[in-house]
């Protein structure tokens, strides 16, 4: 799917750490780390954005970002409301895109039909991503708000903002 949709590997993802327990066929842009570790590195001040849920410490690594700038890539953060707020804290200047199911239940039949949650997982989940969809339509906190209605108008969608930030980037540089 990668290949589809970043032909020209211009795209670079962020790694986000966890202190939870690998699952098997676990994500392989993810980390897996303690507890302990992963405070440590939190109290370090080693991330750019962390966020507890469910009982476990996620994060972006400052370190992860860096990687991705110093292969020359655009880096993509998939991080929830609480790290789009405290990325806004720091001194990145990033373009803020949410991307969003059509609706609660249209996101409830795509999570049951992954099979990968318990039902008490599932309803932490739609209950935090129902919270962020609210707070998503604050005024300054999304750039952009896409719908994810039909895949293909959506990554086209994201495809063009995505370019155009592109484009600018190699306009100051240039």
């Amino acid at each position: 799917m990668r290949e589809k949709y970043d032909p020209g590997r211009k795209l670079g993802e962020g790694n986000e750490i966890g202190s939870l327990p690998r699952k098997s066929g676990g994500l392989a842009n993810y980390h897996y780390t303690t507890r302990e570790v992963m405070q440590e590195g939190i109290d370090n001040g080693d991330f750019i954005e962390n966020a507890e849920f469910s009982g476990n410490l996620y994060g972006t690594s400052k370190a992860a970002i860096q990687d991705v700038i110093d292969k020359n890539l655009m880096c993509i953060l998939d991080v929830d409301i609480q790290g789009v707020r405290r990325i806004k804290e720091t001194e990145l200047n990033p373009i803020y895109i949410s991307i969003q199911p059509p609706s609660m239940d249209v996101l409830e039949k795509r999570l049951r039909d992954r099979q990968t949650e318990t039902e008490e997982s599932l309803q932490k989940r739609l209950e935090a991503a129902r919270i962020d969809m609210e707070l998503s339509n604050e005024p300054g906190v999304f750039d952009v708000v896409i719908i994810n209605d039909d895949l293909e108008r959506a990554y086209e969608e994201l495809r063009d903002i995505l370019s155009d930030e592109i484009k600018k980037v190699k306009e100051v540089k240039s």
